[in-house]
């Protein structure tokens, strides 16, 4: 990840902070909004679409190369995602599903990529917007199928639930599923990747500073250790990246559902 050593004087170190997660716009005098992230998510959305063209454009019945790893990341998120949470609509709803699961997951490893070193969702405004497209999704999915009413009525309705109860359950059931699911939808993800990449910049930066800048016979013991774990928390990171994009797509096809269903 993108390492930024701060020195407010020639012994003092400073430890990465926010001026990680701030960038100029890429060409001076340009578009504000056209920034690094900005040009990763586009980037991520053409590596997406070549790798799924690859590997689906020309299908073999006997699969090889990136059909081999289309078909398996298909059937990944089939029988752990999409099956799980939407059953017989499953494959409906897989192209949705798969492309989100692909989108966040390359959002994610552009942090370990050499000379990026960017996670996307990072930048609280990709994971939001992800989230707002499927929470979308799911009110109007709601409000097609059931209407106003019998989606607000499934929401609701608990067997065995007193009457005297609803009026402490509903309100709470309400706020859950129109406003703290979408929160928890993009805050675990963008949470996760802000959190992880400040810890590797932090490592790094310990590690260049002590064996690089300021380099001593004490100082080499805490520039080998944060070298160490720098690599430490990049493989850890790795692992992250991948369980939030399956945590994000398995939200997406658990939210979907309940507007199929009229359901919380």
């Amino acid at each position: 990840m993108r390492t930024t050593i701060l020195i407010t004087s020639p012994e003092e170190w400073t430890a990465p902070g926010l001026e990680l997660f701030q960038f100029a716009p890429l060409i001076p005098g340009g578009p504000y909004w056209l920034t690094k992230p900005v040009l990763l998510a586009l980037l991520s959305s053409v590596i997406v679409i070549a790798v799924c063209w690859a590997a689906f454009a020309r299908p073999k019945i006997v699969p090889r190369g990136w059909q081999s790893i289309g078909e398996y990341v298909y059937l990944f998120v089939r029988d752990q995602i999409a099956r799980p949470s939407l059953g017989k609509d499953a494959d409906r709803w897989m192209g949705l599903l798969l492309t989100i699961f692909c989108t966040v997951l390359v959002w994610n490893l552009m942090g370990t990529f050499p000379f990026i070193q960017f996670p996307v969702a990072a930048h609280i405004a990709f994971p939001l917007v992800l989230a707002l497209s499927v929470y979308g999704i799911k009110l109007y999915l709601g409000v097609r199928h059931h209407g106003v009413r019998g989606y607000l009525r499934g929401i609701v309705h608990l067997p065995g639930l007193p009457g005297w109860a609803y009026g402490l359950y509903a309100p709470m059931i309400l706020a859950e599923v129109f406003i703290t699911s979408l929160f928890t939808h993009f805050i675990r993800l963008f949470a996760n990747m802000f959190a992880g990449h400040v810890l590797v910049a932090f490592f790094s930066s310990v590690g260049f500073w002590f064996l690089f800048e300021r380099l001593t016979p004490l100082g080499a013991g805490l520039g080998v250790l944060g070298v160490l774990m720098a690599i430490v928390m990049t493989a850890f990171e790795i692992f992250v990246q991948f369980l939030q994009a399956f945590l994000f797509a398995m939200l997406a096809g658990m939210f979907i559902a309940g507007g199929l269903r009229g359901a919380h």
